[in-house]
């Protein structure tokens, strides 16, 4: 891995509070019978892929924020540069936040068989599926929520991969002191350029850590031009991340998801967060980062896109293609009467 810094056993916290409204700017409207019905403002920043240089800043990008799942791919890289045997779809699993379906739960199960591992181990909390089938099926069946149905499993069954191949424990994976959990602090701020603003708990227990949409996007970024023949083992296996996210995009989230539907159709690197986050790194390496203040993610990817679009990294009519994946017609009476537009 190279040079290390040494570990910390807490983080000191610089910020406790994201940016305010009146920093923040209109991203998307929602339309209906001609009337404008909401509003989503926010903060974003876009980054030239080969300079990382900023293009575009809206709102305030140097605020901090927590990633929540779009710190996944930092988590992932730390696994992978810590000796965890992952290869092909299950590079794409951990750094997942699935929906649940059969074939996710069917590859979480399979990945902790194969290392001599059981569900009982995940620390991640009990959930039921957010797929539409499988609720179904759960539901015919009188099953319950149970911890692979959690859109994070992937993550955490990597994790306990990660900690089993390291003779690191088992339990206690989530400590913020423990082996597994260090690596990630250091590889994350490694990838950002600067210590991280405050730590928390996310909603599957691991520690989240908060950084600026600038220091995020730059981290992204990094991922979105890393090079197997990279000289740094970070940069060879965010490489190895970014080419198992595009070549499978229904692993990292599912059916309905704006990151899977961007992957999908424009084959470039993108993870949602909760709370309204997304990012996301074109071809050329320009790279996205964005949060909807009021933490609601439907017109998070519409806007990536846009915003893509807008600096000439994604082809219009490319864009347009995306766009149809996301919904976002408006019904009145089951009819077409309005629609969710990106505003930037």
């Amino acid at each position: 891995l190279g040079p290390r810094r040494r570990f910390r056993s807490s983080v000191t916290q610089r910020s406790s509070e994201t940016f305010a409204v009146a920093e923040s700017v209109e991203l998307a409207v929602l339309t209906r019978s001609g009337f404008v019905e909401s509003r989503h403002s926010g903060s974003a920043i876009v980054l030239d892929g080969a300079s990382g240089d900023v293009i575009t800043t809206l709102g305030n990008p140097n605020a901090a924020v927590f990633p929540r799942s779009a710190m996944k791919p930092f988590q992932a890289v730390a696994m992978l540069t810590s000796g965890a045997p992952l290869a092909d779809e299950f590079v794409a699993l951990s750094t997942a936040s699935h929906t649940g379906s059969a074939e996710h739960v069917r590859l979480v199960h399979s990945l902790l068989e194969k290392h001599g591992l059981t569900e009982d181990q995940l620390a991640c909390p009990v959930d039921l599926p957010t797929d539409r089938d499988m609720v179904t099926e759960l539901t015919r069946e009188f099953g319950g929520a149970e911890r692979r149905y959690m859109n994070c499993s992937g993550k955490h069954a990597a994790m306990l991969v990660t900690c089993s191949v390291n003779g690191w424990p088992l339990t206690g994976y989530l400590d913020p002191s423990h082996p597994l959990q260090q690596v990630i602090l250091d590889t994350v701020e490694d990838f950002i350029g600067e210590p991280v603003a405050a730590n928390g708990i996310d909603g599957c227990g691991a520690p989240v850590y908060a950084m600026s949409l600038a220091a995020l996007a730059k981290g992204i970024r990094r991922v979105g031009i890393a090079r197997h023949d990279a000289p740094d083992a970070r940069d060879r296996a965010a490489a190895v991340l970014r080419e198992a996210v595009i070549a499978h995009p229904y692993v990292t989230g599912g059916a309905g998801e704006h990151d899977t539907a961007i992957v999908s159709e424009l084959s470039i690197f993108a993870k949602r967060g909760a709370e309204g986050v997304m990012v996301t790194s074109a071809h050329d390496g320009t790279t996205v980062a964005l949060k909807v203040l009021d933490g609601n993610l439907r017109a998070a990817g519409l806007v990536a896109v846009r915003l893509l679009e807008n600096v000439g990294a994604v082809d219009s009519q490319d864009a347009v293609r995306v766009h149809e994946r996301f919904h976002t017609t408006v019904l009145g009476g089951g009819k077409p009467v309005g629609e969710l537009r990106a505003t930037v």
